[in-house]
C-alpha cells in the first residue's frame, strides 16, 4: 500500500507529541547548552557550547578503534520506534534526533539504506519539502565526514526556526539578501568561502506538484557551479567531493568542503547558516579569538 505524506497541519503537532513521549521514556535525550553571540562579518552567530559532545566525540573515537571486523551499528536500521514520528510517503520515515542540541531537530531517512555519498534525489526533497511546508524550519544537509557527517546512512535534517535569539531567525540571512545571481545561481557577497547560491519559487508552496522538481534542479545546479559534479558508482550518481547544503524556505547555498574540523572544533552545515557548537570554554575562546567567519572559509575549499 503507498504510504501517503502527512495532511495538512499535521506534522508539527505530531512532532511535539512524540517529543513529549520520547522524553518520558528516555528515548529523546537533549544536550544542555550555554549560548553566546559573536558579531561578525555582518552575522550575529549563535555559538552553543555543548558540554555532552565531548561524549559523542570519545564514542565515535571508540568505534573507530574498534577491532577489524566489528559490525558498526546502523541507528536508522532499525530505527528506534520511540523515535519515530510519521511515514513520510514510500521511501522515509521522520525521526526525532536522539541527542538533540535544538529542540525539535528532526531527521529524513530513507527507509531502505542508501549512503550518505549518493546526490540528494527527487525522493529525498518530495519528503524533505513534505515537512519543510508544515512549519517554518531550515533543512540541511552533511555529504560525508569532512562535512559532518556522522552516519553513513542517507538522512536530511530539519530544525525549526528561529535557529536562536537575538537576531534574525536565520542569522546569515542578512548577508543573503545580496545575493547576486547570473543565469539561476550566484553568490552571496560577504562570504569568504567557494559557494554557490540560488533562489526558488514555492509561491505554490513547497508541497505543490512540481515544486520538489524544481528545486532538485536547482540543487544539481548548484553542484555544478561550485565544482562539485557528480560521478557515477556502480551506476548511482555521487558527490564528488564532500559539501554541506542549507534549503531555506525560498534559497539554497551550497558549500564544498575540506575538513571536517578547525583547530579540533567540529563545523557542520548549521556552521554556514550562523550556528556553530563548541565542547568547552576553551573552544569557545578559540572561536572568539578565530573569528566564526574565518573558521568557516577554513573548513570550506
Amino acid at each position: 500500500m503507498t504510504q501517503p505524506f502527512p495532511e495538512p497541519g499535521s506534522l508539527w503537532p505530531a512532532i511535539l507529541r512524540q517529543s513529549r513521549r520520547a522524553l518520558d521514556c528516555g528515548a529523546l535525550r537533549p544536550i544542555d547548552t550555554v549560548q553566546a553571540t559573536i558579531d561578525d562579518a555582518g552575522v550575529t552567530f549563535l555559538v552553543r557550547q555543548v558540554s555532552s559532545v565531548a561524549r559523542k566525540d570519545e564514542d565515535r573515537a571508540r568505534r573507530d578503534s574498534a577491532p577489524p571486523g566489528t559490525v558498526r551499528v546502523n541507528p536508522f536500521l532499525p530505527c528506534d520506534d520511540d523515535l519515530v514520528v510519521a511515514d513520510i510517503g514510500e521511501s522515509h520515515i521522520l525521526l526525532l534526533n536522539k541527542f538533540n542540541v535544538i529542540d525539535q531537530h528532526l531527521l529524513v531517512v530513507t527507509r531502505r539504506f542508501e549512503p550518505q555519498s549518493a546526490l540528494i534525489d527527487l525522493a529525498d526533497f518530495a519528503a524533505w519539502f513534505a515537512c519543510l511546508d508544515q512549519f517554518d524550519g531550515l533543512g540541511f544537509y552533511n555529504g560525508g565526514p569532512e562535512a559532518g557527517a556522522s552516519q553513513p546512512h542517507k538522512h536530511l535534517q530539519i530544525v525549526p526556526l528561529p535557529l536562536g535569539h537575538p537576531g534574525p531567525a536565520l542569522p546569515v540571512e542578512p548577508l543573503v539578501a545580496a545575493a547576486r545571481l547570473r543565469d539561476g545561481t550566484g553568490v552571496v557577497p560577504g562570504l569568504p568561502f567557494a559557494h554557490a547560491f540560488a533562489r526558488f519559487d514555492v509561491s505554490r508552496g513547497m508541497n505543490a506538484p512540481g515544486t520538489a522538481h524544481s528545486a532538485w534542479a536547482c540543487y544539481r545546479a548548484l553542484l555544478d557551479a561550485a565544482g562539485v559534479p557528480p560521478v557515477d558508482v556502480d551506476g548511482k550518481a555521487h558527490q564528488s567531493a564532500p559539501y554541506n547544503l542549507l534549503v531555506a524556505r525560498d534559497w539554497m547555498l551550497l558549500v564544498p568542503r575540506s575538513v571536517a574540523t578547525v583547530d579540533g572544533i567540529a563545523v557542520n552545515a548549521l556552521g554556514y547558516a550562523g550556528s556553530l557548537f563548541v565542547r568547552d570554554e576553551a573552544q569557545m575562546r578559540t572561536v572568539e579569538r578565530l573569528g566564526p567567519m574565518n573558521m568557516l572559509a577554513r573548513a570550506g575549499r
